[in-house]
């Protein structure tokens, strides 16, 4: 799809689909949009009427125009409230329009919103952002790859001809998001660790990355026992992976990204039993998926940021080597960890990432991981959860979360909690009681991080769609990216 900026007004445009944004009870044919029903032969006041379209946030409606004329339909889509208008809701309300135009089989398509007066810039990229992640759709593993509706071929954004480097800084975080999308969508005898490695190294080709992929034995010299402990059950090869952008210049800031990397999570010995979702856990590289996203947008935008994204990439399998109910593990840090619970293996896999990101020396650290179901029991499938320690660090991405529209909440950390994973043989439990789980996970991961700001994100709920959503179809959503991205750039 080619996505375009031009200067050209509405009334001039030519193609299959003109798209027009309204604010609610601002709908009456003034102006420009008289001289439009006039051009038109008086199609827009006869679908605002028979429609009753009010511009209503959500609401669209699409049209035919008569022939001879040179656009083949309208599609006018409700903005709300003017004084309400956010940049998600305009992402939001692009998407629509692009999937109504799909539907619409149109191939060439115009949309005219308004300017968001505040950032026009960052309004045009939203909705640049919303057209791409609407119109992409995944059908690799489909004998039939004809689409439902005409391929949009091209997508031009009316009245913004001097807002083409929004739009580039658009497409390259959409980039990011689908590969994300696609690395979490594949089943995990498509997406292994050896594939995360390889995709790592494939993004560090094609934008000058420095790259290191480090195998069971470098991990074992650096005394990752709980990553390998994790690992040791499965026919393939750990890997752990870290991915470097440098920028040009001294870097202004610098920043590691930790994503959990588990390509499949049977739960080990013990064993996700029926209805767990067991056919799911392809997802659980979520975390991973979203990092080497952000790696893949950041690499083209080219910030003044140092950043290491790392994930330690594994299965957790069963086998005659799978770690047990009671075994002690010791991490790189020499925090010793008693298993009472082998489904509880992401948060492993963490500390050894945790505490190998705090070596390098970063101003902050970042990890995020489809790590609990209790967070999603606590905030849904839409948001993500956010534990930090550092208050000025948790804003800071809270800031850019509100910017990139993706959902998060600042959940407490609260200590006494830690309480119930304390050992009688070991430092450590792996799991506390039922009760605060997301909380004392979180507050396990802290015991790997001694003063580095941090930020631990459980995107447990949103990773994954079960119903389309404006810019999200059913499958991997790319959650996180956006945020990571606009944490980044900050």
């Amino acid at each position: 799809m080619d996505l375009r900026v031009l200067d050209t007004p509405y009334l001039e445009w030519a193609g299959d689909a003109l798209g027009i944004g309204l604010f609610e009870e601002q709908v009456a044919l003034t102006g420009d949009l008289a001289a439009l029903n006039e051009q038109l032969a008086g199609t827009l006041s006869e679908i605002i009427a028979e429609a009753e379209f009010k511009g209503k946030e959500g609401s669209s409606v699409a049209a035919r125009v008569g022939g001879g004329n040179k656009i083949r339909k309208v599609i006018l889509v409700g903005l709300g409230k003017p004084e309400t208008l956010t940049l998600e809701k305009l992402r939001r309300a692009a998407a629509g329009c692009a999937r109504l135009a799909k539907k619409e089989r149109s191939k060439t398509v115009g949309i005219s919103f308004p300017v968001w007066e505040t950032n026009p810039a960052a309004g045009v990229q939203a909705i640049a952002e919303g057209v791409e992640l609407a119109l992409y759709q995944d059908t690799r593993f489909k004998s039939d790859q004809d689409e439902k509706g005409a391929t949009v071929e091209v997508v031009e954004l009316l009245g913004c001809g001097d807002q083409a480097a929004a739009v580039a800084t658009a497409r390259a975080i959409a980039s990011g998001v689908i590969l994300a999308r696609e690395l979490v969508a594949a089943p995990a005898n498509v997406v292994t660790p050896i594939t995360l490695a390889e995709t790592a190294i494939a993004i560090a080709q094609e934008h000058g990355l420095e790259v290191n992929i480090l195998e069971r034995e470098d991990c074992e010299k650096l005394g990752m026992g709980a990553y390998l402990g994790v690992a040791q059950a499965s026919d393939l090869p750990p890997k752990f992976i870290h991915l470097i952008y440098k920028p040009a210049g001294t870097p202004r800031r610098k920043v590691a990204i930790v994503g959990k990397g588990l390509t499949f999570d049977s739960g080990g010995l013990n064993i996700k039993g029926p209805g767990s979702g067991i056919e799911m856990m392809k997802t659980d590289m979520g975390g991973a998926g979203a990092t080497l996203g952000a790696a893949k947008a950041i690499a083209q935008l080219k910030p003044d940021i140092e950043v290491h994204f790392i994930s330690a990439a594994t299965e957790n399998m069963i086998s005659g080597h799978a770690i047990h109910p009671g075994d002690i593990l010791t991490a790189s840090n020499g925090k010793t960890i008693e298993i009472n619970n082998t489904d509880a293996e992401g948060r492993l896999t963490l500390a050894d990432a945790l505490v190998f990101a705090e070596k390098l020396g970063v101003d902050a650290i970042v990890d995020l991981a489809t790590l609990t179901g209790a967070c999603v029991i606590a905030l849904g499938d839409d948001i993500a959860g956010l534990w930090s320690p550092d208050d000025a660090l948790a804003e800071q991405f809270l800031q850019a979360a509100a910017n990139s529209g993706e959902k998060f909440w600042r959940m407490p950390m609260e200590e006494k909690y830690f309480d119930g994973m304390k050992s009688v043989v070991a430092d450590m439990k792996n799991t506390g009681p039922r009760p605060g789980g997301a909380i004392t996970a979180s507050l396990f991961l802290k015991q790997f991080v001694k003063e580095t700001p941090w930020l631990h994100l459980d995107i447990a709920g949103p990773v994954w769609a079960d119903k389309e959503n404006a810019y999200n179809s059913v499958g991997a959503t790319g959650f996180g990216v956006r945020t990571l991205v606009h944490w980044v750039l900050g």
